[in-house]
């Protein structure tokens, strides 16, 4: 009888406290009634269409953020203030979505029967032809791309990647981002352009696609999805939108544009499984995007999606239609003015609550921005960042403000996927080390005459495994330092300064659609200097040169 059992409302709030938590935010509560209005009369059972349910509501407890499942492996789990970041695990499924995936899990299906009806299921519910699930968007893309070129053809199925008669993808420059690595990874050729004209001059026979990432921007442009659309269809090329991080609008914009494929992340907006992505469009092509990947053994086998998340996805989808999101809306827009009015009366502090960004844009949410100066409060924003990730709850957010030059702070909060007991966790610790801060000092810039650092270096970067060779050409004018960077690949220019025998140095490689920033720092020792370089989300590593 387990696969009968269904958490109801009287379950939840019992399990997880939702009233006292709502209670404990106090000036949230504009904007939740009409969210946890519907909560009274829904039977034990039922999900109201409209009923918005929150983290707070979710049936299973473990511990809390001091002993849970995490913390038992030794790793701290987060408020998180940034919102749907991969990085940071994303979004929160509804518990809908949780329901759908345990009771998944009671059963075995085929999976071709299973993605059939599903694709049936996210037709109706997204007004395409078609849908597929898929582990995510960047999988969307790339079981895109070999659908548009090898369709459903076994023998060119089984030749990819290395034999293929279409193989480039037309990409606007303005749409190069490192998402588009789903085409990239199909090993076909990446073809830019960057008007209709150019366009026209460069799609051919050997074009399988248009990539054209999501962005109201240029709607109302030459270089609109529309006018782009057209010139591909006169050349019966399939256009792929990557619309990630938006909302699924009914009717399809993108579709309306004359998009083939459109995809979304499921972990997103939507809050279904972390890992799920939704594919519409076409249904021949989402079929043979569907068809190039798991369970067949073809392309996109490595892409599995499993009968969980798949029908967690559904729910997901299915719940975005019934969802209030005008109710949405107000309650998260009062939670972000909850803790603007919390910092009330703070010297120097502004905090401002906005609202979500307009329809079509990323992650739609309201936040909070705060800005104070730090010579008259005594932390940055930097700082706070920092102190917030090693506190208890640990919260991450992000921040600007740095000692002693750019004293001028800030942090911002977007509050979509949080709780309200984590809304006034976060506006009361913030107020908190807005009003009493730590003590910080300004770094301590070494004195004496700077080392010589002008000539031609070789530069070896130690990675966690394997070497990288480089080369930085330096020039000198006292404590200032320009150059070059010759990477393995990249070449770019770099600047820093010098203080005494201490060196740092900024460069930012041209990676296409993701310029990779490092921030070098060592000591100089003669014709010898070393130390660590941090490259953004890949860590820090040592690296060492030699003067010529």
């Amino acid at each position: 009888m387990a696969e009968k059992r269904i958490w109801s409302r009287r379950e939840i709030l019992k399990q997880t406290g939702f009233i006292s938590a709502a209670g404990a935010a106090g000036a949230i509560a504009p904007g939740l009634e009409a969210v946890a209005a519907p909560l009274k009369d829904t039977k034990p059972g039922s999900l109201k269409a409209g009923q918005i349910l929150t983290k707070d509501q979710v049936p299973f407890t473990d511990g809390d953020f001091s002993d849970n499942l995490y913390t038992r492996i030794g790793v701290r789990p987060l408020i998180n203030c940034r919102g749907t970041i991969t990085a940071i695990s994303g979004s929160t499924s509804l518990p809908e979505v949780k329901q759908a995936m345990y009771n998944a899990s009671l059963y075995h299906v085929r999976l071709d029967e299973m993605m059939e009806a599903l694709g049936a299921e996210f037709a109706k519910l997204s007004g395409a032809e078609w849908g597929v699930a898929t582990t995510g968007t960047a999988a969307a893309t790339c079981l895109a791309t070999v659908a548009c070129i090898a369709g459903t053809d076994v023998e060119k199925s089984q030749a990819l990647p290395y034999i293929k008669k279409k193989d480039q993808v037309v990409i606007p420059k303005t749409s190069r981002n490192p998402y588009d690595i789903g085409v990239r990874m199909c090993g076909v050729e990446i073809v830019e352009f960057s008007s209709p004209e150019e366009l026209r001059q460069k799609i051919s026979d050997r074009t399988a696609m248009m990539y054209i990432l999501a962005n109201p921007r240029w709607d109302n442009t030459p270089m609109s999805t529309k006018n782009l659309a057209a010139i591909a269809k006169e050349h019966g090329v399939p256009v792929f939108v990557d619309a990630a991080a938006t909302e699924l609008d009914l009717p399809n914009p993108h579709i309306e544009a004359g998009a083939d494929l459109v995809a979304y992340s499921g972990g997103k907006n939507m809050r279904g499984p972390q890992s799920s992505g939704l594919l519409i469009g076409k249904k021949d092509l989402c079929k043979a995007a569907y068809f190039q990947g798991a369970p067949h053994h073809n392309y996109g086998r490595a892409m599995k999606i499993s009968k969980e998340e798949a029908m967690g996805l559904l729910a997901a989808v299915q719940m975005w239609r019934k969802r209030d999101h005008e109710a949405e809306q107000k309650m998260w827009m009062g939670w972000a003015q909850s803790i603007a009015d919390r910092m009330q009366g703070l010297p120097s502090v502004k905090a401002t609550a906005h609202p979500a960004t307009p329809k079509g844009t990323i992650d739609r949410s309201p936040g909070v921005r705060i800005s104070w100066d730090a010579n008259v409060v005594g932390i940055t924003g930097t700082e706070m960042v920092k102190l917030l990730d090693e506190g208890t709850p640990r919260i991450v957010l992000g921040g600007t403000g740095t000692r002693p030059d750019h004293m001028e702070s800030s942090v911002s909060i977007n509050v979509y996927i949080m709780t309200p007991a984590e809304i006034k966790i976060v506006a009361d610790t913030i107020y908190k080390h807005l009003k009493n801060p730590p003590h910080f000092e300004n770094p301590v810039v070494p004195t004496g005459t700077p080392a010589s650092v002008a000539g031609t270096w070789a530069v070896t970067i130690h990675y966690l495994r394997g070497t990288g060779e480089q080369q930085f050409v330096l020039k000198q004018d006292g404590n200032t330092v320009t150059g070059d960077q010759h990477g393995e690949i990249y070449n770019t220019t770099m600047s820093g300064e010098v203080h005494a025998n201490e060196i740092a140095l900024t460069s930012v490689l041209p990676v296409t659609g993701y310029p990779l920033t490092c921030h070098f720092t060592g000591k100089v020792d003669g014709n010898r200097m070393s130390g660590t370089v941090t490259l953004a989300e890949y860590g820090t590593v040592e690296w060492e040169a030699v003067r010529a």
